[in-house]
Parts: structure tokens; sequence; C-alpha cells
């Protein structure tokens, strides 16, 4: 299998934006959620936030993505929203940290045609921390399910304990459980395991390059564009 991975600011590209939010939507309406706080749409024309998508080589299939959400005064994280439900507190929270020191890395899905390759659970959030330090934020932070809450720890994630019930809450809804995770040394990232932080530097200093990952389903010919400067 091959594919295009790519990084770019939501504001240079709303079109491929939204096309990522149609992808996003049919994946969670395929497990019978229909509503998220990361699926609304203010960020599309945000300078701020950069998205992470990978499609097919002539752009007819999305495959999967991410963002990451840098707050500021015009729009909080949507992590912020989600848990404001249960614990309006978090906006006084979050305050601590101040805009454009803190990003979300959220909506992130793939696509079950691409089930097992690890689009979502390895690539995408390599590429994703590979940008976070361009983009001269502080801290990442973020709600994980328990399906990738053993990877963003690679990643160089760990518990945000502060909030919720030692960081857990239930989301995206009654049942299922999501954790608040964060990196505070972004541009470093102490925390993540020699492996992921080795490939995440390495994406930092070769942005534009094509590898054959593999993945638990097998091998995928990924071809990076990684077009934030």
């Amino acid at each position: 299998m091959r594919a295009i991975i790519k990084s770019y600011r939501s504001s240079d590209d709303s079109e491929t934006s939204v096309r990522y939010v149609e992808g996003h939507s049919k994946v969670l309406e395929s497990y019978g959620v229909k509503k998220l706080t990361s699926t609304n749409i203010d960020w599309i024309n945000d300078k701020n936030t950069f998205v992470v998508i990978v499609e097919s080589e002539d752009k007819t299939k999305i495959f999967g993505g991410a963002r990451i959400q840098v707050r500021s005064e015009n729009l909080k994280l949507p992590m912020e929203h989600a848990i404001a439900r249960i614990d309006p507190t978090i906006f006084s929270y979050m305050d601590k940290y101040g805009d454009y020191n803190v990003a979300e890395f959220c909506g992130l899905f793939n696509s079950k045609e691409v089930a097992g390759f690890g689009i979502g659970s390895m690539f995408v959030g390599q590429i994703a921390m590979a940008i976070a330090a361009k983009a001269g934020i502080k801290d990442l932070i973020g709600l994980s399910s328990p399906a990738t809450l053993r990877h963003s720890f690679n990643l160089g994630f760990e518990i945000l304990k502060e909030i919720g019930n030692n960081g857990k809450f239930y989301y995206p809804k009654e049942g299922l459980i999501a954790t608040s995770i964060i990196t505070r040394d972004i541009e470093n990232l102490p925390l993540a395991s020699i492996e992921e932080r080795t490939r995440i530097f390495d994406l930092r200093m070769h942005p534009d390059q094509t590898a054959i990952e593999s993945g638990p389903k097998g091998e995928l010919e990924l071809i990076y564009q990684n077009l934030i400067k």
C-alpha cells in the first residue's frame, strides 16, 4: 500500500481541511458517535491550527489524520469544551498555561480500510510531534483512548492527573474512557522511547522523504510531505 502523509497550516488549505472533517465524521458515525467537540470547524481558517492528513496519491480517499490546535484568545481547545460539561473549572485551569503556549493533539482517526497499518496510532502521531515544536508551543495535551494510550506514552506523553479522576473521563460518550495526557517538553521529548524519539527527530530534520513503514498489518510506503515552514 502507498499513501501520502502531509502536514499544513489549516488556513492555507481549507478545502483539504473540510475533507479531513468529513473523513473524521464518517469514522465516528461508524462507531455510533455523532457529535464530538473535536469535530467542530471553528479552526478551519485558524492560522494557529495545523493538520496532519493521510490520503491516497490521487487524493480521492482520506485514510486518516489529526490536528494540533494551539490555544488562543479566540479559540479554546476542544478538550476544554468537552470537559466543561463535567467540570467548568477546566477553563481557569487551562488559563494557567496561557495562550499560544499550549496546544491540543486532537481529531485523531483512521479509516477502517487501513486499520492495522498503524496510520492513526503510529505515523500520524510521529508527524504531529515533529511539527509541534515548530509551532513554538511549550506543552502539548490531548485525550487518549485506551487503545492508543500505550503508544502515547512511547511518543513522550504522560498522564495529566490534575484534571478529571486522576486524568480519567467518560468521553466521547458514557461507557467510554478517555485519559488526559500531556508532554511538557515538546522540543526534547525526554519521556519518549528511544525508537520514537529518534524517528521524530529524523522527521524534523528531513520533513520530505519516502519511507517503507512496518505496521501491525504489514508494510506501508509513505510519502512524507511536511510543508510547514
